[in-house]
């Protein structure tokens, strides 16, 4: 039995490989995720940026709240079945009059991941249009996995400027559009781009990846840091008291999040030997140890002439 979308709704995402548009937040709602986020902004000095942009459900109650909304896990489900897995979580953010944009491309070239059984849930903070940069997919375009290449070109927001090895048939693209508190349902092999922002004002959308519990990790080390939503699996641990600093350890860990790595300019999952990011903040890195004072070897050493090793503790954790 269906639990939010409607028959010709489920038919459509399996038939086109994307369904739009599903109501989850009001405006007023998204107005406030909206202000959550800018405060966290304004508390950084400037836009989201590293890697608080990827699985900030780890972080922040208000988007551990989102990734669980019942809405959006009732039009999951009806798509993916029971037993659902949150994988990861991204913002992609388009200040005004940006000329960032995204090629042509499908998201599971460079996830790792077992089957290509993900589904992805964008939830539109702000409108999404056509003149600020709304997403474009081309309908039936998720049946197969195609070669994709690097550009690396000027402005593409993918880190290696990726894109699909073919022709694009623009002519059949549909425009994405969404309201603010509106979400759309892609699958993981949907072609899609996005146009730059051409309006006045930002445009900003919660991407959210969705899988069933059979799916696993193959390249990176992602897996271990999946949430479990409804159903079997392994619970994540969850921002708030008591367990904010298990939870910050938790998107800070060594190879947490494979797409992060990515997206933060890594090499593709596929390749051997990606580097695994720092669990460090980049301002809290720790500092070699100062080198002892050389001895004679004849000298023997007493409490008074010993230099103390210095020590290091884990840099504190935000409650």
């Amino acid at each position: 039995m269906l639990k939010r979308l409607s028959p010709a709704a489920v038919e459509a995402y399996h038939g086109d490989g994307f369904y739009f548009p599903v109501r989850v937040l009001s405006a007023d709602e998204a107005r406030g995720y909206r202000r959550s986020l800018e405060a966290v902004e304004a508390a950084q000095g400037g836009p989201l940026r590293g890697e608080l942009r990827h699985k900030g459900h780890l972080v922040f109650t208000w988007l551990d709240a989102l990734v669980r909304h019942p809405v959006i896990l009732d039009a999951v489900e009806d798509v993916l079945g029971p037993n659902i897995l949150c994988w990861s979580s991204s913002f992609f953010l388009k200040e005004a009059r940006d000329p960032a944009y995204v090629s042509w491309h499908q998201d599971a070239t460079y996830w790792g991941l077992s089957e290509p059984d993900v589904v992805t849930a964008w939830v539109a903070f702000t409108d999404a249009t056509v003149e600020n940069g709304a997403m474009r997919m081309v309908p039936g375009t998720h049946r197969e996995q195609v070669v994709h290449r690097d550009t690396f070109a000027t402005h593409n927001l993918l880190t290696r400027g990726q894109e699909v090895a073919k022709v694009v048939d623009e002519a059949r693209a549909v425009d994405i559009v969404l309201m603010a508190g509106e979400m759309s349902l892609h699958h993981v092999l949907m072609f899609h781009s996005s146009p730059p922002n051409r309006s006045h004002d930002r445009r900003i959308g919660f991407a959210i990846r969705y899988l069933p519990t059979r799916v696993r990790q193959v390249a990176g080390s992602g897996d271990r840091h999946v949430s479990s939503l409804r159903g079997r699996g392994a619970a994540c641990p969850r921002p708030g008291a008591g367990g904010a600093r298990t939870a910050r350890r938790h998107h800070e860990a060594p190879g947490g999040d494979p797409l992060s790595r990515h997206q933060r300019g890594a090499v593709p999952l596929t390749a051997p030997g990606a580097p695994a990011p720092s669990r460090w903040p980049s301002d809290q890195r720790r500092r070699p140890r100062r080198a002892r004072a050389q001895r004679p070897r004849s000298q023997p050493l007493t409490p008074k002439s010993t230099i103390p090793m210095r020590t290091f503790t884990h840099p504190s954790l935000p409650p």
